[in-house]
Protein backbone atom coordinates (compact mmCIF):
# COMPACT_ATOMS: atom_id res chain seq x y z
CA UNK A 1 0.00 0.00 0.00
CA UNK A 2 0.94 3.66 -0.86
CA UNK A 3 1.70 5.90 2.14
CA UNK A 4 -0.09 8.63 2.18
CA UNK A 5 2.03 12.59 2.40
CA UNK A 6 0.25 15.23 3.69
CA UNK A 7 0.30 18.85 2.19
CA UNK A 8 0.43 21.77 5.09
CA UNK A 9 -3.49 23.15 4.15
CA UNK A 10 -4.66 19.50 5.68
CA UNK A 11 -3.03 20.45 9.22
CA UNK A 12 -3.50 24.08 8.83
CA UNK A 13 -7.01 23.98 7.74
CA UNK A 14 -7.82 20.98 10.29
CA UNK A 15 -6.36 23.20 13.01
CA UNK A 16 -8.22 26.62 12.03
CA UNK A 17 -11.63 25.49 10.56
CA UNK A 18 -12.74 21.56 10.32
CA UNK A 19 -11.10 19.82 13.72
CA UNK A 20 -9.67 22.66 16.40
CA UNK A 21 -7.85 20.45 18.98
CA UNK A 22 -10.11 21.46 21.59
CA UNK A 23 -13.22 20.37 19.97
CA UNK A 24 -11.97 17.10 18.14
CA UNK A 25 -8.85 15.44 19.85
CA UNK A 26 -9.59 12.59 19.09
CA UNK A 27 -8.57 13.51 14.87
CA UNK A 28 -4.75 14.88 16.44
CA UNK A 29 -4.41 11.12 18.22
CA UNK A 30 -5.44 9.57 15.17
CA UNK A 31 -3.06 11.08 12.95
CA UNK A 32 -0.71 9.81 15.30
CA UNK A 33 -1.38 6.96 15.40
CA UNK A 34 -1.92 6.81 11.14
CA UNK A 35 1.57 8.31 11.81
CA UNK A 36 3.29 5.49 13.99
CA UNK A 37 1.90 2.52 11.69
CA UNK A 38 3.44 4.24 8.91
CA UNK A 39 0.47 4.96 6.65
CA UNK A 40 0.82 8.70 6.77
CA UNK A 41 3.95 11.08 6.60
CA UNK A 42 4.80 14.89 5.65
CA UNK A 43 8.08 16.37 4.68
CA UNK A 44 10.51 18.90 6.40
CA UNK A 45 9.40 21.90 4.22
CA UNK A 46 5.77 21.08 5.46
CA UNK A 47 7.19 21.44 9.43
CA UNK A 48 8.82 24.75 8.74
CA UNK A 49 5.79 26.07 6.73
CA UNK A 50 3.82 25.19 10.12
CA UNK A 51 6.30 25.85 12.68
CA UNK A 52 8.32 28.81 11.41
CA UNK A 53 5.61 31.37 13.00
CA UNK A 54 5.97 34.34 14.81
CA UNK A 55 3.67 33.61 17.29
CA UNK A 56 3.39 29.61 18.16
CA UNK A 57 -0.21 27.81 18.08
CA UNK A 58 -1.74 24.44 18.69
CA UNK A 59 -0.48 22.70 15.77
CA UNK A 60 2.72 24.33 15.88
CA UNK A 61 3.29 23.16 19.11
CA UNK A 62 1.73 19.72 18.12
CA UNK A 63 4.50 19.34 15.17
CA UNK A 64 7.02 20.00 17.54
CA UNK A 65 5.86 18.17 20.56
CA UNK A 66 3.19 15.88 19.78
CA UNK A 67 4.02 13.77 16.19
CA UNK A 68 7.00 11.86 16.14
CA UNK A 69 10.21 13.39 14.10
CA UNK A 70 9.72 10.18 11.95
CA UNK A 71 6.63 12.31 10.84
CA UNK A 72 8.25 15.01 8.91
CA UNK A 73 11.01 13.27 6.06
CA UNK A 74 13.75 14.67 4.89
CA UNK A 75 13.56 16.08 1.44
CA UNK A 76 17.33 16.67 0.83
CA UNK A 77 17.53 13.47 -0.85
CA UNK A 78 14.81 14.38 -4.12
CA UNK A 79 16.60 17.00 -5.14
CA UNK A 80 16.87 15.05 -8.75
CA UNK A 81 12.63 15.12 -8.71
CA UNK A 82 12.93 18.62 -7.42
CA UNK A 83 14.80 19.68 -10.78
CA UNK A 84 12.44 17.38 -12.74
CA UNK A 85 9.56 19.68 -11.45
CA UNK A 86 11.41 23.05 -11.70
CA UNK A 87 12.01 22.38 -15.11
CA UNK A 88 8.63 21.69 -16.00
CA UNK A 89 7.35 24.57 -14.06
CA UNK A 90 10.35 26.94 -15.97
CA UNK A 91 9.25 25.65 -19.22
CA UNK A 92 5.40 25.52 -18.77
CA UNK A 93 3.90 28.33 -20.74
CA UNK A 94 0.56 28.52 -19.07
CA UNK A 95 1.54 30.24 -15.79
CA UNK A 96 2.56 33.77 -15.17
CA UNK A 97 6.54 34.26 -14.12
CA UNK A 98 5.21 35.44 -10.99
CA UNK A 99 3.24 31.88 -10.67
CA UNK A 100 6.41 30.27 -11.82
CA UNK A 101 8.46 31.71 -8.83
CA UNK A 102 6.29 31.47 -6.35
CA UNK A 103 5.86 28.01 -6.55
CA UNK A 104 9.63 27.24 -6.95
CA UNK A 105 10.40 29.50 -3.70
CA UNK A 106 13.02 27.76 -1.91
CA UNK A 107 11.10 26.66 1.31
CA UNK A 108 7.95 25.77 -0.45
CA UNK A 109 6.78 22.93 0.38
CA UNK A 110 4.28 22.08 -2.64
CA UNK A 111 7.37 21.39 -5.55
CA UNK A 112 9.22 19.33 -2.63
CA UNK A 113 5.83 17.61 -1.82
CA UNK A 114 5.41 16.43 -5.03
CA UNK A 115 9.42 15.38 -5.56
CA UNK A 116 9.28 13.56 -2.42
CA UNK A 117 5.85 11.68 -3.42
CA UNK A 118 7.44 11.12 -7.18
CA UNK A 119 10.67 9.52 -5.98
CA UNK A 120 8.99 7.54 -2.88
CA UNK A 121 5.73 6.22 -5.14
CA UNK A 122 3.43 8.59 -2.12
CA UNK A 123 -0.27 9.63 -2.69
CA UNK A 124 -0.68 12.98 -2.02
CA UNK A 125 -3.37 14.66 0.45
CA UNK A 126 -4.19 17.46 -0.29
CA UNK A 127 -7.35 20.46 -0.37
CA UNK A 128 -6.18 21.68 -3.68
CA UNK A 129 -8.35 21.26 -6.74
CA UNK A 130 -7.15 21.05 -10.38
CA UNK A 131 -7.72 24.13 -12.14
CA UNK A 132 -5.83 23.16 -15.26
CA UNK A 133 -6.65 26.63 -17.06
CA UNK A 134 -5.15 28.70 -14.06
CA UNK A 135 -2.21 31.14 -15.02
CA UNK A 136 -1.61 33.18 -11.98
CA UNK A 137 -0.92 29.83 -9.73
CA UNK A 138 1.02 26.07 -9.81
CA UNK A 139 -1.55 24.08 -8.17
CA UNK A 140 -0.31 20.29 -6.67
CA UNK A 141 -2.79 18.51 -8.84
CA UNK A 142 -1.32 19.95 -11.90
CA UNK A 143 1.67 18.64 -11.63
CA UNK A 144 1.06 15.66 -10.26
CA UNK A 145 -0.95 15.25 -13.22
CA UNK A 146 2.19 15.89 -15.52
CA UNK A 147 4.17 13.53 -13.50
CA UNK A 148 1.87 10.62 -12.85
CA UNK A 149 1.45 11.41 -8.79
CA UNK A 150 -1.69 10.16 -7.45
CA UNK A 151 -3.49 12.94 -5.32
CA UNK A 152 -6.38 12.76 -2.91
CA UNK A 153 -8.33 14.22 -0.28
CA UNK A 154 -8.09 13.94 3.77
CA UNK A 155 -11.56 11.81 3.45
CA UNK A 156 -10.80 9.65 0.48
CA UNK A 157 -7.37 9.01 2.35
CA UNK A 158 -9.33 7.71 5.24
CA UNK A 159 -11.90 5.64 3.43
CA UNK A 160 -8.99 3.68 1.72
CA UNK A 161 -7.23 2.88 4.36
CA UNK A 162 -10.73 2.03 6.09
CA UNK A 163 -10.51 4.38 9.22
CA UNK A 164 -12.49 6.13 10.94
CA UNK A 165 -12.56 8.04 14.40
Amino acid sequence: MKKYLLDSNILIQAHRMHYPFDVFPSFWSKLINLSENNFILSIDKVKKEICEISNPDNLSNWCMNDIHDTFFVDTSSCVDAYSQIAIWANANTQYTQNAKNEFLQTDLADPWLIAYALKNNCKIVTYENSDPYIKRKIKIPEPCTHFGVEFTTPIQMMRELGDTF
